[in-house]
């Protein structure tokens, strides 16, 4: 990525109360790949907005709860020169260097959709919890037996075209929300590829995986997201 082609590429990092991680993660952050770097604050209640603003990122609010409705808020703060858009989380467990790789297909227009794959790459030792494991590997069987295609990952770490991205018309607000662009991406014809990245434990515990409630909370809703998509439109 050239820095000529950085002046079209946001970051949006969806955020709640991610106070020890982010501060590490934005001072990680090549720059030079940027022209806004985005955090949506998920309605924290520590001091994860005021590190992001301290950190040289802008802050967009969404106080109401959920994944999918901290990345939507990240989108409808992008202006309309945007032209490719880069996910990653904020606790620390992304590679923020590696967002280079994944812009590469991207800008050698080989790409509309580049996802960094966490069981691909190198996941550190206890990164990836048993659960995740085997629920990535049932929602990918899925996707291949309900769309001929065969993903090895649903990472949150991934870049789009902004107009790739326009056309899915995005709209789960929680746990649904990487399943969603996958398979709406295969649906739309998008040119997606997966690109091997590495994988960290992460900096506390998980709202997700840290707790069995939310592991099946999410569990549910990314399988419930498949069917929907598959049989209901």
């Amino acid at each position: 990525m050239t820095t000529a082609g950085a002046a079209s590429v946001a970051l949006i990092i969806p955020a709640l109360n991610e106070e020890p991680a982010l501060g590490k993660v934005l001072d990680a952050l090549p720059r030079d790949l940027f022209a806004r770097v985005i955090v949506a604050d998920n309605g924290s209640t520590d001091r994860t907005a005021a590190i992001a603003r301290e950190h040289g990122a802008e802050v967009v609010s969404e106080p109401r709860r959920g994944y999918g409705r901290a990345c939507l808020a990240g989108l409808a703060a992008l202006e309309e020169t945007t032209e490719i858009v880069v996910f990653m989380d904020a606790d620390g467990s992304d590679v923020p260097e590696e967002a280079r790789e994944l812009l590469g297909p991207i800008a050698a227009g080989e790409a509309d959709l580049v996802i960094g794959s966490r069981t691909a790459g190198r996941a550190e030792p206890g990164s990836l919890r048993r659960a995740q494991r085997w629920g990535n590997r049932l929602a990918v069987a899925l996707i291949a037996v309900l769309y001929g295609h065969r993903y090895t990952d649903l990472g949150p770490f991934r870049a789009i075209r902004r107009a790739s991205l326009e056309k899915l018309a995005m709209r789960d607000t929680d746990f649904g929300w990487t399943v969603e662009m996958q398979v709406k991406a295969l649906r739309h014809g998008l040119r997606v590829r997966e690109i091997p990245v590495s994988y960290r434990r992460r900096s506390g515990r998980s709202k997700i995986s840290g707790t069995v409630p939310g592991t099946l909370r999410a569990g549910t809703k990314i399988l419930w997201t498949l069917f929907r998509l598959r049989f209901g439109g």
